[in-house]
């Protein structure tokens, strides 16, 4: 083999860094120690952003794989548990008005397709309720699962909420003395090239120059490889998605018994959102908004008002957002991962879960020499793009639905020519027939599910054409699953446990291994 890939370099820690090498030395554990390794090199005085504290379920995955225990996560990171999000004043600024994007999805969904049945009803019942059970476990305050429940195992799907602070060097410690990862505290001085183009090493100044045959850039905002040595410019989605700061605090709760809500809260303002979210010993909240329609001032009079007295004596802290992606992920032997790559505003919790998609690829599709790595580029890139592209149809969807018009950010949202082309072709779809199990949305590289797509339509009052007589054929499996649900949501709703009892028992006594 003429150049082989043995040698990977990882630049930047914090968690896009640590998950990045973490899932490249748990797939190739076989190999580390035999002409493979894999090295994270990190400045020693790069601050953490810190702000990502919300996940998805395929972080459950990531981490059995990578040999993490869930109790020694739950311990070390302040972890709670996430079961969706809860939208409120997002279609009409009421202040009644809300509802739930679940991670469960609707009751045999693979069987029919209930949204057209609960639209052709037009019942009382949400559309969130009617179809699953996970709305009201969170009404409820209550736990995903028991204690007698699996590691990693759910009875209802979750997530995880966490403190991004503690999280990345708990992954640091599992990953160098479980995983083999080698780990430098070194800055790097410059990036140093082969003539062909590739980087050959990064000189530090601790450590001196530090080779690889595939570098991964996950220094944040500085893209120092991506951009300082690739020169890959950034594109910008500001014209779609208008947020561009936010302020964020940590809010003690109020007692130390004090409900921990198991699903992260988004309630609209004037010319953003507030994010709120719950882990074992805090809540993190932070206003999210648009410096084009909004001041600084009014933006932290509107989170402390949210806040309440919570919020006296604590400082906001202000991170600026830029909206948008590389133009190229990877190029020749560099790839962006984490906030090199690319920043989207927290709406769904995209952040993580894109440095798990990357890494899963880099991990799997590990090019064996350097004349085949331009191919696996090539796919990489193709899918990456199209994750980006999914995820900003997505977040611009819950703005182009509202029916907010007290501000000029809700008038600006709904503009023609700030919504995405594609987005705009499956909202006149979707005026005729509903998002479904086995539309374009469950194709391999696709982020969200058509489920997803229903909780937000119907969630916020989007109106399906449906005609009763097309539903006859399976109206059997519709009443079938809403009976299903029903069962399944008095069973769960009567056995779950209270969210912060089950954390507490967790920490106290463990969850059983796998």
């Amino acid at each position: 083999m003429a150049n082989p890939v043995r040698n990977i370099i990882v630049v930047g820690g914090g968690t896009a860094g640590w998950l990045t090498a973490g899932v490249i030395a748990a797939r190739h554990q076989g190999r580390i120690g035999r002409h493979f390794t894999v090295t994270l090199v990190e400045s020693p005085n790069a601050p953490i952003i810190g702000v990502g504290e919300g996940t998805w379920p395929t972080l459950r995955t990531t981490l059995s794989r990578m040999g993490v225990s869930e109790t020694d996560f739950f311990r070390e990171c302040d972890a709670s548990f996430k079961q969706g999000a809860r939208f409120a004043r997002w279609t009409t600024g009421a202040p009644d008005d809300g509802y739930y994007h679940p991670l469960m999805l609707p009751q045999n969904f693979g069987q029919v397709n209930l949204a057209p049945h609960w639209l052709a009803d037009e019942g009382d019942e949400s559309f969130c309720d009617s179809v699953c059970s996970q709305g009201r476990i969170c009404d409820d305050g209550l736990a995903p699962k028991t204690i007698a429940t699996a590691e990693y195992d759910a009875i209802a799907n979750y997530a995880y909420h966490l403190d991004a602070g503690k999280f990345a060097p708990f992954l640091q410690r599992h990953c160098c003395n479980k995983l083999g990862v080698r780990h430098i505290l070194a800055d790097v001085e410059a990036v140093l090239m082969r003539d062909n183009g590739d980087i050959r090493a990064v000189r530090t100044t601790q450590a001196g120059e530090v080779e690889g045959d595939l570098f991964v850039d996950c220094t944040g905002f500085k893209a120092l490889l991506i951009e300082g040595a690739m020169h890959v410019p950034f594109k910008d989605c500001n014209d779609v998605l208008f947020c561009d700061t936010a302020l964020a605090m940590q809010v003690p709760y109020e007692s130390p018994n004090g409900a921990i809500a198991s699903h992260t809260i988004s309630t609209a303002q004037s010319a953003g959102w507030i994010w709120d979210i719950g882990i074992q010993t805090r809540r993190g909240i932070g206003h999210v908004y648009s410096s084009n329609h909004i001041s600084h001032e009014a933006a932290e009079r509107e989170l402390r008002a949210y806040i309440g007295s919570a919020a006296d004596g604590l400082n906001a802290r202000k991170i600026t957002i830029r909206s948008g992606h590389r133009q190229t992920f990877w190029k020749g032997n560099c790839v962006a991962v984490g906030l090199a790559a690319g920043f989207l505003e927290p709406l769904e919790a995209s952040a993580i879960v894109l440095v798990e998609l990357s890494a899963k690829i880099i991990a799997e599709q590990m090019p064996a020499c350097r004349e085949v790595m331009d191919i696996i580029a090539t796919r990489f890139n193709a899918t990456t793009h199209y994750r980006w592209g999914r995820i900003i149809d997505f977040l611009k969807l819950h703005y182009v639905l509202t029916q907010r018009r007290d501000s000029a950010f809700w008038h600006d949202n709904v503009r023609e020519e700030s919504i995405p082309d594609r987005l705009k072709n499956l909202l006149l779809l979707w005026r005729y027939q509903s998002p479904a199990f086995l539309d374009e949305f469950d194709r391999v590289e696709e982020v969200f599910p058509a489920a997803s797509y229903q909780y937000v339509l119907y969630g916020m009052g989007f109106k399906t054409e449906v005609n009763a007589t097309d539903l006859s054929h399976d109206r059997h499996l519709a009443l079938r699953a809403r009976r299903e649900n029903a069962a399944m949501t008095a069973k769960l709703v009567a056995g779950l446990p209270r969210h912060r009892d089950l954390i507490e028992k967790i920490v106290a006594h463990g969850l059983q291994p796998i």
